[in-house]
């Protein structure tokens, strides 16, 4: 059977916008439905004409049961369109366009939505065990004797919640939260701290750039909230990040000689994304005007306690199997996850026993040119809404390509549980 070409027809965003300390001001489903309406309102084809809806969710709050079927029908989608969510942690708004790149190369579909939604803000507090099993004996209880007693059984410490994100981001199997594991391969790859935060001021700075120039119009699309408040752009961003500034900061996982701080990892943050793909026959059929096309996709898993690698685990046997080296590739985004993560993953494309020893390579993988990486900063600067940011630096790379008339790019990243995702473009 003869495989479809895909492409990347076009895509936008929400501002990533940084939890401070309370629920934002949208859902999920909001934040999908913020900058899809004027991402489908601008192409040649009707809402309903889309024959599936993909959306990478990892926080799915109560009152949103299957956001993608949620959002499609908000958007005006259809009822008979069908709509579905996919969970790989940090790669499910990759998987989101990985799921609809196959169902289109495959003739199971020309026209698919695909997109991450992530409101960490909104991400659930969770009762603690003991405080669920009272309850329980609370609602077994029969008359006001019984209740009485078991209403004097519960202690103030078993009513105080549990952040369900914290938790999230700690590995069940290691039982190591996601920085834990950065500093792990800090400590394998000699990435010192001074190396970690002169990575996220340049970041900033990137990203910085990029706003004043005006890089990011058309991708990031204004959202507005039920109070009628605008939201432009990233507003984690801080412009005037210096080394100095940044080493005055503490650990936060290892302390007091970790290199990692919350001045160098990605921020917790809401956001969606979305991107349209379409087949050849519906790029000829609607007239549509792409902007990359999708070569191929990898995704790989290794040991958990060091899942920051998973872009190396899984960019390295796309590129062996598309017979390309490291200099065949013009633009690379990395997610910034933590900036000794990133760095460490660089270190070991460079390390000739980690190649041979670990990827099977005859001779190190090579470096990656600083000017080539993340150009208009990453997650450390904008933030990362896990089930989004799979999908985000699949979009900017296309972006990126066109704005700078690169040809080919990877956009990659490490998925909390120990596994990562790469997936490589073409610029049309």
């Amino acid at each position: 059977m003869t495989q479809r070409e895909v492409f990347l027809v076009d895509g936008a965003r929400t501002p990533f916008l940084k939890v401070r300390g309370r629920r934002g001001p949208f859902t999920p489903v909001d934040l999908a439905v913020q900058c899809g309406r004027p991402l489908l309102a601008r192409q040649p084809v009707a809402p309903d004409a889309y024959d599936m809806v993909i959306l990478g969710c990892v926080n799915v709050i109560a009152d949103e049961m299957n956001p993608a079927r949620v959002a499609a029908l908000r958007l005006g989608m259809g009822a008979h369109t069908v709509a579905f969510i996919v969970q790989i942690n940090c790669g499910s708004g990759m998987q989101s366009i990985d799921t609809a790149f196959r169902y289109i190369r495959e003739g199971r579909g020309d026209l698919i939505l695909a997109g991450g939604a992530e409101a960490l803000s909104h991400a659930p507090m969770i009762l603690r065990d003991e405080a669920v099993d009272w309850l329980a004996g609370m609602q077994r209880s029969t008359g006001p004797l019984a209740t009485a007693q078991n209403a004097m059984q519960i202690r103030p410490r078993d009513l105080k919640p549990v952040i369900g994100l914290e938790r999230g981001l700690t590995d069940p199997i290691t039982d190591l939260s996601m920085g834990q594991t950065a500093e792990l391969l800090a400590h394998h790859f000699g990435i010192t701290r001074t190396m970690a935060d002169a990575y996220a001021v340049e970041s900033h700075r990137r990203l910085a750039a990029a706003q004043e120039a005006g890089t990011l119009e058309g991708e990031v699309l204004p959202a507005f909230d039920r109070d009628g408040n605008v939201y432009r752009q990233d507003d984690g961003v801080r412009a005037d990040s210096t080394l100095d500034g940044l080493g005055k900061l503490d650990p936060v996982f290892e302390k007091p000689y970790g290199q990692v701080t919350a001045g160098n990892a990605s921020q917790v943050t809401d956001g969606a994304s979305w991107c349209v793909l379409a087949s050849g026959e519906a790029v000829e059929r609607h007239g549509l005007k792409p902007i990359a096309r999708i070569i191929d996709s990898e995704w790989a898993a290794l040991d958990p306690s060091v899942m920051g690698l998973g872009p190396v685990m899984s960019v390295t046997p796309l590129m062996q199997r598309q017979k390309l080296g490291v200099d065949d590739i013009d633009l690379w985004e990395i997610n910034e996850a933590f900036a000794a993560q990133v760095l460490a993953c660089l270190a070991a494309w460079q390390d000739e026993n980690f190649c041979t020893g670990v990827l099977g390579l005859k001779a190190a993988f090579g470096a990656i040119p600083r000017d080539r990486l993340n150009i208009h900063g990453g997650a450390i600067a904008l933030g990362h809404p896990v089930g989004t940011s799979g999908n985000r630096i699949v979009l900017h790379l296309a972006n990126a390509m066109a704005g700078t008339g690169r040809k080919r790019g990877i956009a990659t990243e490490c998925i909390g549980g120990g596994q990562g995702g790469a997936m490589m473009l073409e610029a049309m």
